[in-house]
């Protein structure tokens, strides 16, 4: 490819090298503010869970205590996995494709990783033998547990326009499940809500659109947000 293909400024090294050092300090001051960010995250208030969540796994009924494996801390992915459906979600399933190698990491720093959807456990068995994913992944069937935690919604809410998503931006209107992630701790005992974040908040997972934030081209939509990603068996 030529320099006028390139459709691109193309400079001498000295100027790049400038161009570099400015952008450098942007950011310089973006790390320092995401840094001040998450530490007010940290500093959140927590709900006590009070309601006895059900959860079924491939080796029978599992409490949300149990999710935690002895750990302290618990992150759960609201994966959409909608009964009676046979689409997997393909934005869900290129989020958790980087599950399993980062959690052999934060595992170790205190921190247990499962999944949540509303089908049933053959299901989800399925779903992960074909992806070849081995991390937990739970069934809460038709509990409360995904309407409380805003991912999922009845009939009756979509169209009576009461179907709320990411704390009140977004109304539901089709979908009955939508995606999501949520942080647990267990303190004392007791379990307690820490955080949770939907729609582009979730992208803070996607290792893949890190790499690509780095290339020139970015993360390439311009047909549309996330339109070239597919299941990672279907490229």
């Amino acid at each position: 490819m030529n320099e006028a293909a390139l459709d691109h400024p193309v400079v001498p090294r000295a100027a790049w090298l400038e161009a570099r050092k400015a952008l450098l300090e942007k950011e310089r001051a973006m790390t320092h503010a995401l840094d001040a960010l998450r530490a007010e995250r940290r500093r959140l208030p927590w709900v006590r869970i009070e309601k006895p969540y059900a959860f079924a796994g491939p080796d029978g009924p599992l409490t949300l205590g149990d999710l935690f494996r002895g750990r302290s801390q618990l992150a759960i992915y609201h994966f959409m996995l909608t009964p009676g459906s046979d689409q997997v979600c393909p934005g869900c399933a290129f989020t958790v494709d980087h599950v399993d190698a980062a959690r052999r990491h934060f595992e170790q720093a205190d921190l247990a990783f499962a999944a949540v959807s509303r089908a049933p456990v053959e299901r989800i068995e399925a779903v992960k033998r074909r992806m070849g994913w081995a991390f937990p992944w739970v069934s809460s069937g038709d509990g409360d547990f995904n309407y409380d935690f805003a991912v999922s919604f009845t009939e009756e809410d979509r169209a009576a326009g009461r179907a709320l998503y990411n704390y009140g931006i977004t109304r539901i209107e089709r979908s009955p499940d939508m995606f999501g992630v949520s942080v647990f701790v267990r303190d004392g005992g007791e379990i307690f809500h820490s955080y949770s974040a939907y729609h582009r908040g979730t992208e803070l997972l996607m290792g893949a659109f890190n790499w690509l934030d780095l290339a020139p081209r970015g993360r390439n939509e311009a047909a549309g947000t996330m339109s070239w990603v597919r299941l990672a068996d279907q490229y």
